[in-house]
């Protein structure tokens, strides 16, 4: 049997459950004449299946079947179905009717009419099938926006999977610490060390310059303050051109900053009573050579 257009579209239909009783006997009976044609059937099943399996199941509400008891009538008792007592044999579906050919002229129309009526019924057809695929498409668009804003109120099927994001958040570098540097020199005259203190860990570096070692002396570095009741010793600065020592730690910050450093010459090995013995040689004050520097947050 040869497939046509309308027998196309009343597969589709069909699939959807959108035929009338008498359509559906009819595309039951081709289905049973034309193993192609039940195949064609299966197809469109197959093809809308999967919309349908997205739409839930809507519960009605119970005034609808009272409103459907009123409209034909029977919304009186109703009185109980009782089966036949002798089984009617099924009668065999009807003959597979060709349609009419297009130049039939039993309906009185011109073939120029039978065609407007056959593309009337066409458009019609096509009409009620992309109805019920806009209604599947609006049904599934409903869906979806439910899962994206209220994900909640679907069954766990429905519900989108659930993403899990790592941020990476990462530490920012600590800020730099300010650097003070004090010249250590006698009377303006050349420098003989260089002092340079990190405000950060309080450790200090003296670098020498032109200070001449003393024999059997040793160089040995003072805090001096107004809030401290007597110098403290710094330690001995070494032969080496650096010395760098972290004895500053135990002092306030104001104190580090505004005090005055001294050199002294002591026995060998430094002061053996805590308190300087020989000459202050060299002084200086700390200056800030580099401010700090503040962390300037990310955008």
């Amino acid at each position: 049997m040869a497939t046509s257009e309308d027998h196309i579209v009343l597969a589709a239909e069909y699939a959807l459950g959108t035929l009338d009783a008498a359509e559906r006997v009819q595309v039951e009976a081709m289905m049973a004449a034309d193993a192609n044609y039940a195949a064609l059937v299966d197809a469109w099943e197959v093809k809308l299946g999967a919309l349908n399996q997205m739409v839930g199941l809507v519960e009605p509400s119970p005034q609808v079947w009272e409103r459907i008891k009123a409209a034909i009538g029977a919304s009186g008792e109703q009185q109980a179905f009782a089966m036949p007592t002798s089984a009617v044999a099924p009668q065999p579906a009807p003959p597979l009717t060709p349609p009419a050919p297009a130049n039939d002229t039993g309906s009185g129309l011109s073939p120029e009419s039978m065609r407007v009526v056959r593309f009337a019924k066409q458009t019609y057809v096509w009409k009620r099938v992309a109805g019920s695929l806009g209604a599947l498409a609006a049904s599934l668009l409903l869906v979806l926006g439910v899962q994206l804003y209220k994900p909640d109120v679907l069954p766990d099927a429905l519900r989108p999977p659930v993403r899990t994001q790592i941020v990476r958040v990462e530490t920012p570098p600590p800020a730099i610490p300010a650097q003070y540097v004090a010249v250590l020199q006698q009377d303006g005259n050349s420098p003989a060390f260089i002092l340079t203190v990190d405000a950060g860990s309080k450790s200090f570096t003296v670098r020498r310059v032109a200070a001449t070692p003393e024999p059997g002396k040793s160089y040995e570095l003072w805090l001096v303050s107004d809030k401290l009741q007597k110098p403290r010793s710094l330690g001995i600065i070494g032969s080496r051109d650096f010395t760098v020592n972290p004895s500053l730690a135990a002092y306030d910050s104001d104190i580090v900053s505004k005090a005055t450093y001294a050199v002294t010459i002591e026995p060998e090995g430094g002061s053996p009573t805590g308190v300087a013995t020989g000459p202050i040689v060299y002084t200086g004050k700390l200056v800030e050579s580099v401010p700090p520097t503040p962390i300037t947050p990310r955008r």
